[in-house]
């Protein structure tokens, strides 16, 4: 679709055929795409035209992506020009720092993904058109000034008064765009750390899911070594502190598992007065306030309950002669344009949870780091700098919002705003008695194991098999439609599948099931919520994230195979001895 006010885009590459993608990704903005296949020919076209965006390679032969941008910002005209990386390597901080030097704004890697080359030119030509056109009006306003001057030149009040007028207005624009980009470049860096700290915290997932199952399955096996036994008690405490801290980075990113229920506020915190009155001291006084008859939330309960405690030991270490919290509990509903209001908020009801201290309080430097990850102002070793990022994501990932203030020397006050829940979650279904394997030997099910991970499968594998069940494991979804589709299928008795696979996804693997095998129960194991939005309303799967240990898996076998009608129960139940 042609846009109204196109603006021209620069697509630098020595490769044809790169350049004729990113011209059918980037043609459906309606900009003038225009092609250079080397640095010259790039240096050509913008002496002859004003661009937007330059989108460079980083490898071309005789000049560089890096040297390219270091000659386009020497000259005075390209200041300015949004300049984005494209590289098909991986490249290090220091790569990244020698770019930003160079004249960066952005990177893309390779493979490209079309949607975010899209997203991150469109912002930067939006901005191109947003600055134009207040340049232009800029123009004519001082056109209008110097009509006015001529036309009041008798009057020397008159004249001061509207060149004063004319500073405010000059000055407000300058001062509303520098907000704008501002807020434009600290999106796309929590979007980038974002993105980053899921992806490390879906592989650590997945290598603590080999270590603690393996770990669990030793630890039975040396019941007659106590010596042995610590040494692997405190290798699965090493690795749960290792879960915790990607729970924290997911929550951060926004890509942990939630449960959201409707959870009453104050119960939850009485509930767990006794844990905080532990985590913070006896130097602390804990008090509650809460309205009457406050609406229960639509949240994750044991997130709330962590996030809380994470915002309490804070407000502990802000104290350290002691002090007073207070945690309290109020309605509020919002409308638009409220000012005391966080901003990104929809309209609609809401519990506005707020935990006060009476501490040392913080800057405005800190407190604008505060949600950053790994920020700390603790001493080595007492702080991860993920407690108040980790509720940050969580408030974003429940449809809320996080609001913090300070003053030194008065104390810190954290609200989150979460929504009220309309109805109760249905509880989850009872296990099914019987369903788990009670031993090595007692073989209840035929479990259809696919990872491609082969660390994964064979910790899976070996858990499952200590539970009594068979086990056949695939490394893909083609591998374990070819089972179900063979001679053997009739004695598959349930699917456990990852998600993350190349070639088909655990719930695109899940949807061919339902077609040919409808009454095969399916369990989805993932290091992270990476289901679509699509998926999550299109196909509810039994669930369970990793990294998991025995008796999560075992659970969630049951919990599947109670959910079957009573007749497919039987079969899926009868042992195989």
């Amino acid at each position: 679709m042609q846009n109204p006010d196109p603006v021209k885009i620069l697509l630098v590459d020595d490769q044809p055929g790169k350049l004729l993608s990113y011209e059918a990704i980037l043609g459906s903005l309606g900009e003038t795409l225009i092609k250079a296949a080397s640095a010259q020919e790039a240096l050509a076209q913008l002496l002859r035209h004003d661009f937007a965006v330059v989108l460079i390679d980083v490898q071309m032969p005789e000049v560089d992506g890096f040297e390219l941008a270091a000659m386009i910002r020497e000259h005075p005209r390209f200041q300015e020009t949004a300049l984005i990386f494209v590289s098909a390597i991986h490249l290090s901080d220091l790569d990244r720092l020698k770019g930003y030097e160079a004249g960066a704004v952005d990177y893309v890697p390779v493979p490209v993904v079309p949607e975010v080359l899209r997203a991150k030119v469109r912002v930067f030509a939006e901005l191109y058109r947003k600055t134009r056109a207040l340049e232009r009006l800029n123009a004519e306003l001082e056109q209008r000034v110097a009509e006015r001057t001529a036309a009041l030149e008798t009057s020397t009040l008159e004249l001061q008064r509207l060149n004063g007028d004319l500073e405010v207005r000059i000055e407000e624009r300058t001062r509303e765009r520098e907000q704008a980009l501002a807020q434009l470049f600290e999106a796309q860096k929590i979007d980038t750390i974002g993105q980053l700290t899921g992806g490390v915290a879906h592989d650590f997932n997945n290598l603590l899911m080999a270590m603690m199952g393996s770990l669990q399955l030793l630890q039975k096996r040396l019941a007659d070594d106590p010596k042995a036994i610590r040494l692997v008690e405190n290798a699965l405490a090493a690795a749960a502190r290792g879960a915790a801290l990607t729970q924290r980075l997911l929550a951060f990113a926004r890509r942990q598992e939630l449960r959201p229920e409707a959870v009453s506020v104050p119960a939850l915190v009485i509930g767990m007065k006794d844990l905080l009155t532990r985590a913070l001291g006896s130097g602390v006084q804990i008090r509650e306030e809460f309205e009457p008859d406050l609406p229960p939330v639509l949240i994750d309960a044991n997130q709330l309950e962590l996030a809380l405690l994470n915002v309490s030991v804070n407000a502990r270490d802000a104290m350290p002669d002691g002090g007073a919290l207070t945690i309290r509990g109020t309605r509020a509903r919002v409308v638009g344009g409220e000012p005391d209001v966080p901003k990104d908020l929809h309209p609609g009801h809401y519990v506005r949870v707020s935990v006060s201290d009476s501490g040392v309080g913080m800057d405005e430097g800190v407190l604008a780091r505060a949600t950053e990850p790994f920020y700390t102002t603790k001493g080595v070793g007492k702080g991860t700098g993920l407690g108040l990022s980790m509720v940050h994501g969580l408030a974003a990932q429940t449809g809320g919002a996080l609001k913090l203030s300070s003053e030194p020397g008065v104390g810190t006050h954290v609200e989150l705003w979460i929504p009220v829940a309309e109805q109760a979650v249905a509880p989850a279904p009872a296990s099914a008695p019987g369903a788990l394997g009670g031993g090595p030997g007692d073989r209840i099910l035929t479990i259809l194991l696919v990872d491609d991970d082969a660390l994964v499968s064979a910790g899976t594998a070996a858990m499952l098999e200590d539970l009594g069940h068979t086990i056949r494991e695939v490394g893909s979804a083609a591998e374990a439609l070819a089972v179900l589709d063979g001679a053997g299928a009739a004695a598959v008795d349930l699917v456990i599948t990852d998600h993350v696979m190349p070639g088909m996804s655990g719930v695109e693997l899940a949807r061919r099931l339902r077609d040919i095998r409808p009454d095969l129960p399916v369990i989805l194991a993932s290091g992270y919520a990476d289901l679509t939005v699509g998926d999550k309303l299109d196909f509810h799967l039994p669930r369970i994230p990793k990294p998991f240990l025995q008796a999560d898996i075992s659970l969630a076998i049951a919990q599947a195979i109670a959910a079957l009608p009573p007749g497919r129960q039987a079969v899926a139940i009868r042992a195989s001895v």
